[in-house]
């Protein structure tokens, strides 16, 4: 049976190369946004002919009665509409995907935690919404606001978006689909997801307290600083010969920021008790793989919404493309991951096919809308592979993560990153080398300030419970409550 399943695995991405090898070419996209900002512009140049440019809410309706009667202009117009409503969409698919962390880490650690895991999350999506409002959003998109060009800025509160066009075609220089307001609440529901990796790769040994500070000060300024050298227009525009870093929708920029940082943190923080004995890897299973699944399910179905939506418009090609690599990459990347975990193990790991999921969908989120279908399943299937070697890996360097959360947004990261130039099929000029310089000082600047920072908080205030708390469960030591009132404390106990 194993034969059979690596056999038809192997044809898999036989078929997928050789499509590859075809030249497999992206779906033809619909009207470019560079075509639909063209006809706004033209339709809002009408308008101020016609003196229908709004200063107060009464002249509104005019403006856009002119934009719906021009024809091109009225296209425009609807475009931009839809586009909006796809944004908000996004936006609610990837606030699913919190839930998704949340059960995910909840099913792979020990029942007497969960209260614990789940807490953190409700407060790193508070936290993240929050923060990324009062100064990560204008820190991550400075503008000319950079106090050192290109490279550091800090922002101020998000103030009214809607202002100087922002409820309207000229919001972004007339580069977005979107409004002011539609663009800041889909990027604040990714600033979260970094503390999100992090807390999986802590668990169950971590004070709270200590957590919640480095999260806040991650989401807060790291992440915003780091993220502004690529999509707030700093520095690494000049990398591949001027062409940019490519990262489409997140592999480096969170994924392998939050993987870093999760390292750093792992690495100060020490192996949970009891994992390694004797020299010998002790295997700590979660309590609850039915909801770990629902997890990844989650996490699957946002995916569409944080590819889907970085596509920034409605455009029907494009969208198209990007949401159809992001499945097959999954698919791709669950399937070689049971299998290689069947082969290695003697017996199909559940555990390993739902981080190959992930590890696919990391993988393809940096080069979503520039590969082929071929290419996409190549990348997931790579990414299930990388993804196995990567957990075994760590686990044997004693470094524990008890969701794998490292290998796979931290190492399929940096795949996803190097697959963007090898199987670019719009010859954009990303280099293997380029992509690496990018994704390396991401990564390094995630480690490096997680290791400062929670290396600070270690010293004040410490950042690890007692052996004592850690055997009774941080439900009970640090919430005073139980997730299942009782039911597997004995048996963990």
């Amino acid at each position: 049976m194993k034969k059979l399943l690596l056999t038809l695995t192997l044809l898999l991405g036989l078929s997928a190369t050789a499509a590859l090898a075809q030249d497999a070419a992206a779906a033809p996209p619909g009207p470019t946004a560079t075509e639909i900002s063209t006809s706004a512009a033209r339709a809002a140049a009408a308008a101020e002919v016609a003196g229908g440019v709004a200063e107060d809410d009464q002249k509104a309706p005019a403006y856009l009665e002119l934009l719906e009667s021009q024809g091109e202009y009225g296209y425009a117009f609807d475009f931009f509409a839809v586009s909006m409503l796809w944004t908000v969409i996004a936006a609610a698919l990837v606030f699913i995907m919190h839930l998704g962390f949340a059960t995910l880490e909840a099913g792979l650690t020990q029942a007497k935690n969960t209260v614990n895991i789940l807490f953190k999350n409700v407060f790193i999506i508070c936290m993240g919404l929050l923060t990324y409002a009062l100064w990560g959003f204008v820190s991550h998109y400075p503008g000319d606001g950079w106090l050192i060009e290109g490279f550091f800025a800090f922002g101020k509160p998000i103030g009214d978006l809607n202002a100087d066009g922002g409820d309207t075609f000229g919001y972004g220089g007339l580069a977005l689909a979107m409004t002011g307001f539609g663009d800041f609440i889909f990027q604040a529901m990714f600033a979260a997801t970094a503390a999100t990796i992090v807390s999986g790769a802590v668990a169950e040994r971590v004070k709270l307290a200590p957590f919640l500070i480095f999260s806040t000060l991650l989401v807060g300024i790291a992440y915003p600083w780091v993220g502004s050298w690529h999509w707030g227009g700093g520095w690494m525009g000049s990398l591949n010969g001027g062409n940019g870093f490519k990262d489409f929708a997140g592999s480096a920029v969170v994924h392998a920021f939050g993987g870093f940082a999760a390292l750093g943190c792992v690495l100060l923080l020490g192996p949970r008790h009891g994992k390694y004995v004797g020299g010998k890897i002790r295997p700590i299973p979660g309590h609850n793989m039915p909801l770990a699944t629902i997890g990844v399910f989650l996490l699957f179905l946002g995916w569409f919404g944080f590819n889907g939506g970085s596509v920034l418009s409605a455009a029907p090609g494009p969208l198209g493309l990007v949401v159809t690599t992001t499945a097959l990459a999954a698919a791709a990347g669950g399937l070689s991951a049971a299998i290689v975990s069947w082969m290695f193990l003697k017996k199909p790991d559940l555990s390993m096919a739902l981080n190959g999921i992930l590890a696919g969908l990391v993988g393809i989120t940096a080069n979503a809308d520039i590969v082929s279908p071929a290419g996409s399943i190549i990348i997931g299937l790579i990414a299930g592979i990388i993804v196995f070697f990567s957990v075994l890996f760590f686990d044997k360097i004693k470094i524990d993560d008890p969701v794998g959360a490292i290998s796979v947004h931290g190492v399929c990261g940096v795949w996803g990153i190097l697959a963007a130039a090898l199987f670019d099929t719009t010859d954009s000029g990303y280099t293997v080398f380029g992509q690496l310089i990018g994704v390396v000082a991401v990564g390094a600047a995630a480690l490096v300030f997680s290791l400062v920072v929670f290396g600070i908080i270690k010293v004040v205030t410490g950042i690890r419970v007692s052996e004592d708390e850690e055997a009774e469960g941080l439900d009970i030591g640090e919430h005073g409550q139980e997730a299942y009132h009782g039911l597997f404390a004995t048996a963990e106990r």
